[in-house]
């Protein structure tokens, strides 16, 4: 039947051409955005788990910062103790050269001003040994806790180390010394059973810091593998969308003409008045 109110074959052709056209559209987003699901409304179940696993990455992220203070802590702290360390190894020296009964008071004084000098030393590098405010070796905190998940529910528990003087694992005082064979002999003695302690505090801390650098490496390793399953759910194939959009280019000229066709159809009713 023929009408000129009614044209069924343009309407078909126009409601083909508007899917085309809609579809023609999506596939231009994908390849502007690089994805396949872009919000809630191309897929609504994937964006919401890539969602979801993007705020897991991003709280990744201050879980390796954390770490990263952390062992940068750590580490100072360790180059300091070494110090230390080798500061008591020198007084060791002083204390056992002093001890030696043959020694004129003069060089007795001066090897008691070196061992004093050595001593401060060792004040100074503990009370230096700070990294952004956070020092494991003056005594300021019992343990430093650096994030270690995502939701804040773990962390890696350092202990702090106190290497000041007269703080336990050191105990000579600050105004230890050895102006006397006697005090230098019992010295001895003390500054060995120091330098055991130290040792074993470094010891620990490097345990910790092997701690630190592996949960570092592991943490980067998860969020790696989390943004590639993001990319998995989210991500376009670009070279399949290339495809998909000169098909529909083509699919869309031929639209066109097919609309074009179907509008000239009535015209051929003015055929019949002639």
């Amino acid at each position: 039947m023929f009408s000129v109110n009614t044209n069924t074959g343009a309407m078909v052709a126009l409601q083909n051409l508007n899917s085309t056209s809609m579809a023609l559209q999506q596939t231009q987003n994908r390849i502007n955005t690089g994805l396949k699901v872009a919000s809630a409304k191309d897929d609504g179940s994937t964006w919401a788990i890539a969602q979801s696993q993007r705020a897991t990455v991003a709280s990744l992220d201050a879980v390796k910062n954390s770490l990263s203070r952390a062992s940068s802590t750590v580490d100072v702290a360790m180059s300091a103790g070494q110090s230390v360390s080798d500061l008591l190894t020198q007084m060791k020296q002083k204390a056992l050269a002093a001890s030696d009964t043959s020694l004129d008071a003069t060089s007795l004084a001066a090897l008691n001003t070196d061992f004093q000098s050595l001593r401060d030393q060792i004040a100074q590098v503990v009370s230096n040994a700070d990294f952004n405010g956070t020092n494991l070796l003056n005594g300021s905190l019992a343990q430093m806790t650096p994030l270690a998940n995502a939701d804040g529910t773990s962390v890696i528990t350092v202990q702090a180390q106190n290497l000041t003087l007269g703080g336990g694992i050191i105990t000579i005082n600050a105004t230890d010394t050895i102006g006397t064979t006697a005090l230098a002999t019992a010295m001895v003695s003390t500054v060995d059973t120091c330098i055991d302690s130290v040792n074993a505090a470094l010891a620990q801390l490097g345990t910790k810091s092997n701690a630190l650098t592996t949960h570092q490496n592991f943490v980067s390793k998860l969020s790696d593998t989390l943004t590639t399953g993001i990319g998995n759910l989210v991500d376009a194939d670009l070279a399949k969308e290339s495809a998909t959009l000169q098909a529909l280019q083509t699919k869309q000229q031929l639209g066109v003409q097919a609309l074009s066709i179907a509008n000239q159809a009535p015209q051929a009713i003015m055929s019949l008045f002639r």
